[in-house]
């Protein structure tokens, strides 16, 4: 059966609520290593009660903070996937669930009324209807299999103010790159506020790309597997003992996340910092469409296994 325009819809609101309420379980257990590594008492209280703060989130189905965020949609479509209509007719869908979602929350409203200068200037005033708030321009990836995954990441305007995209001589050393990185994240990680922070980090060719493979790293990866390069990140900003709400103790991250994309011959790489608090990355994901491999490869695989397996 075809996956429905209806459902996709649905998806999407279903997706913004589980991304503004609660931690997902890697958030939680990356939470409760922290509680056990941080040395200062008074600040594993405080991470103790951030954690107990998401568990009432989730129960409750309250946002996770006041600054219910910005939608950012990505849409995994896989090549084989059976969808209702065109691909002009799933945007709407996708974008008419991000409204519903906003709704159902209720988001904060944040939209902005007016032309383009009245925008800018927030002379005109908000509306005061939540749903209104438009999301950032949808991503759309081709997977392999036969299913659709609506991603949702809700993105506070604290951490964006306190991130960055710019350029970084490489010297033909990946090193200096991370480094450099690391430096850029320790000047603003006290101004953050709401620490321990969680940066996500791409790198690429273009502004552009960078920015896209940072968003990729907050939603493909999870917490619990970090690499060489974002454990020299992590450690270097707890190392200036800035801690959690910036008080001082052992853990100021939880975990940085890294995406490397393709680069171009040239001294120069293009990253970008996103300097994410403590909620971060707020995400959530709905899956439509049959569970059961469909592409051949994979229908091999399974009939391998249960072989192996009887």
């Amino acid at each position: 059966m075809s996956i429905t325009l209806s459902q996709i819809q649905k998806a999407a609101e279903e997706a913004l609520i589980q991304a503004s309420c609660g931690f997902r379980p890697d958030q939680k257990a990356a939470y409760q290593r922290a509680i056990a590594a941080e040395q200062e008492p008074g600040t594993q209280g405080m991470l103790k009660m951030m954690l107990e703060n998401a568990e009432i989130s989730e129960q409750n189905t309250l946002a996770l903070c006041d600054d219910t965020g910005i939608p950012h949609v990505t849409v995994d479509i896989g090549e084989d996937a059976d969808i209702e209509g065109s691909l002009g007719k799933l945007l709407p869908a996708v974008a008419a669930g991000i409204k519903d979602g906003l709704r159902a929350l209720p988001g904060r409203p944040m939209a902005v009324k007016g032309d383009d200068l009245e925008r800018l200037a927030q002379s005109a005033g908000l509306h005061a209807d939540s749903g209104l708030l438009e999301p950032a321009p949808i991503r759309i990836k081709s997977v392999q299999g036969n299913q659709v995954t609506v991603h949702v990441l809700m993105n506070g305007g604290g951490p964006e103010i306190r991130s960055k995209t710019f350029r970084i001589f490489h010297h033909h050393d990946a090193n200096h790159v991370f480094h450099e990185i690391a430096n850029w994240a320790i000047e603003v990680v006290e101004l953050l506020g709401c620490t321990p922070c969680v940066p996500a980090i791409g790198i690429g060719r273009t502004h552009y790309e960078a920015t896209n493979l940072m968003l990729d790293a907050m939603t493909y990866r999870d917490f619990g597997d970090e690499t060489e390069a974002e454990k020299l990140i992590t450690d270097k900003l707890n190392a200036s003992f800035t801690g959690s709400l910036g008080v001082g103790g052992t853990v100021t991250a939880l975990q940085t996340f890294i995406k490397v994309g393709p680069q171009r011959a040239s001294g120069v790489r293009i990253a970008t910092l996103r300097m994410g608090c403590s909620i971060d990355p707020r995400r959530g994901s709905v899956t439509l469409g049959p569970a059961r491999p469909e592409t051949a490869s994979e229908q091999a695989e399974e009939r391998s296994a249960h072989a192996s397996n009887p």
